[in-house]
C-alpha cells in the first residue's frame, strides 16, 4: 500500500485550480496535503486535515470518493484518478494518535453539544479548540452516532470510534452518555444551568414505515436498527430488503456476514439511490437487485409484490400484474430514516417541517435562540463529510453568537 500511495502522490499535477478540492464538500486543500505528504511532513499535513475537517481519517474510509476527490481528478479524464483519499488515511491514521492536543484557556463560557455523531463531534472539537468549555450529551452508551451503530464494522472499525474519543478527553471535552435529552433532561435544562448555547445533532434514529399489513410480524425488522446491533437478529438463509439506498446496501452486505445466504433488494422505481460504488460492493458479496417491483405486503414467509408502472424518467406511479410472493426467511425494511420529535415536543419555539427536520436560518440557528443544529437533523440523511459542512457552519455562528452575548450588558 505505502509504495501505492506514493506513486499515486507523484502523479499528481498540483493544478491551481484543483478539481479535487472543489469536489469535496468539507473543501480538503488536497494539493497542499500531497506535497506535504512528499517532503515527509506527515505530522503538518495530518494537522491541516484534522483542523479543515476532524473527521478526514473517518471521511477516507466512508466517503463516496468516486462522486468526490477521486471523481473530480482531471487525470481521471483520460487515465486513473489520483486516490486522495488512501494518502488521506494514511496521514490521518498516524496523526490521530500522534497529535499534540493544544488546550486553550477556559473563555468563560460553555457549549452544550446533543447528539455525537460526525455533525457533534465537529461542533464540539472546534469549540474546544477555541476555549469554550464543551459538553456532548449522547443518548447511548459509546459515542459516534451513526458512525458507531449505522455503518458495519468491516466498513469503518469501532476502534477508530474509540481513538477520537480519547483525543476528546484530552481536549477537555466532557461526555455525558445514557442521557436522552427531550427525556431525562430537557434543553431548558441546559440554559438554566449555564450554558450559553446548544447544538443539535441528534441524526434520523426514526426508521420510516410502509404502513403495509405484515410490519408488525417477528420476522420483519427495520434496516437502521438491524445495523445498530446485528447480532441481536437471527436472519436465517434468505433475506429480502425493501428499499435500496446506501442503508439498505449496508443490511445487505451485513446479512451476508451474519449467516444469510442469499439476500435480494428491491426498489418500486428504475434506478438506485444509492452510489454506485456502494452498490457494486453489495453486488460483488452476492446481492440480487430487482427494480421495478413495489410492495404490497409481507407475510410471515416473505412479502408479496406488484410490478410498478413506470413514467419515462423510471419513477413509479402505479402497479400492475398480478402479486408475486418471494420467499424469504426475513424481511428487512430499509426505505428511509427521519429524526425523532422529543426534542421539539418538550422544547418551546423549536419547529420543525413536516418531515420532522429541524428548521434553521442560514446562521444553522433553529427557531429557539441560542439553539443551532446541522447535520442529517437538518437536512435528513446524508453522509459524513457533508454532515463536517454544515456543523463547521454551525460551530462559526455559535461562537459569533456567545461573543455578543459576552458583550451584551
Amino acid at each position: 500500500m505505502a509504495l501505492r500511495i506514493v506513486n499515486d502522490a507523484n502523479r499528481c499535477l498540483q493544478c491551481k485550480n484543483p478539481l479535487c478540492r472543489k469536489g469535496c464538500p468539507a473543501d480538503t486543500p488536497i494539493p497542499q496535503i500531497i506535497a506535504l505528504f512528499k517532503e515527509n511532513r506527515l505530522m503538518e499535513a495530518g494537522e491541516i486535515l484534522f483542523e479543515n475537517n476532524p473527521m478526514s481519517l473517518v471521511c477516507s474510509m466512508v466517503c463516496d470518493h468516486m462522486a468526490q476527490c477521486a471523481g473530480h481528478c482531471i487525470l481521471g479524464r483520460k487515465d486513473h484518478p489520483i486516490h486522495f483519499y488512501e494518502i488521506e488515511k494514511f496521514i490521518s491514521d498516524a496523526y490521530l494518535d500522534r497529535m499534540v492536543i493544544e488546550r486553550p484557556p477556559y473563555n468563560g463560557q460553555n457549549a452544550a453539544v446533543i447528539g455525537s455523531g460526525p455533525a457533534g463531534l465537529t461542533v464540539a472539537v472546534i469549540l474546544a479548540k477555541n476555549g469554550y468549555g464543551v459538553t456532548i450529551f449522547e443518548q447511548k452508551d459509546r459515542i459516534g452516532g451513526m458512525m458507531q451503530y449505522g455503518i458495519p464494522d468491516f466498513r469503518l472499525p469501532k476502534t477508530i470510534i474509540d481513538r477520537y474519543k480519547e483525543r476528546l478527553l484530552e481536549m477537555r471535552i466532557r461526555i455525558r452518555p445514557h442521557v436522552a435529552m427531550g427525556g431525562d433532561l430537557v434543553i431548558d435544562n441546559l440554559f438554566r444551568d449555564g450554558y450559553s448555547s446548544v447544538f443539535i445533532g441528534t441524526g434520523v434514529w426514526r426508521p420510516s414505515t410502509l404502513g403495509i399489513e405484515g410490519e408488525t410480524l417477528a420476522n420483519v425488522h427495520f434496516g437502521i436498527s438491524y445495523l445498530a446491533r446485528p447480532v441481536s437478529y437471527t436472519v436465517g438463509q434468505t433475506v429480502a430488503v425493501i428499499g435500496m439506498g446506501n442503508v439498505a446496501m449496508d443490511v445487505a452486505r451485513t446479512a451476508f456476514r451474519h449467516g444469510a445466504q442469499r439476500v435480494m433488494l428491491f426498489q418500486r422505481g428504475a434506478s438506485s439511490p444509492a452510489s454506485d460504488h456502494e452498490m457494486e460492493y453489495a453486488r460483488l458479496d452476492g446481492a440480487e437487485f430487482f427494480f421495478g417491483k413495489t410492495i404490497q405486503r409481507i407475510t410471515s414467509h416473505g412479502p408479496v409484490f406488484r410490478d410498478s408502472i413506470l413514467d419515462g424518467d423510471g419513477r413509479p406511479v402505479g402497479v400492475t400484474g398480478e402479486e408475486e410472493f418471494i420467499p424469504a426467511d426475513t424481511t428487512i425494511i430499509a426505505i428511509n430514516q427521519r429524526p425523532k420529535d422529543k426534542l421539539v415536543n418538550t422544547t418551546h419555539n423549536l419547529q420543525a417541517s413536516e418531515k420532522g427536520l429541524l428548521i434553521v436560518d442560514e446562521n444553522s440557528m433553529t427557531t429557539h435562540p441560542g439553539v443551532f443544529a446541522a447535520g442529517d437533523v437538518v437536512h435528513g440523511s446524508l453522509t459524513v463529510v457533508h454532515a463536517v459542512e454544515n456543523a463547521k457552519k454551525a460551530a462559526a455562528s455559535m461562537m459569533r453568537y456567545m461573543e455578543k452575548l459576552k458583550q451584551t450588558p
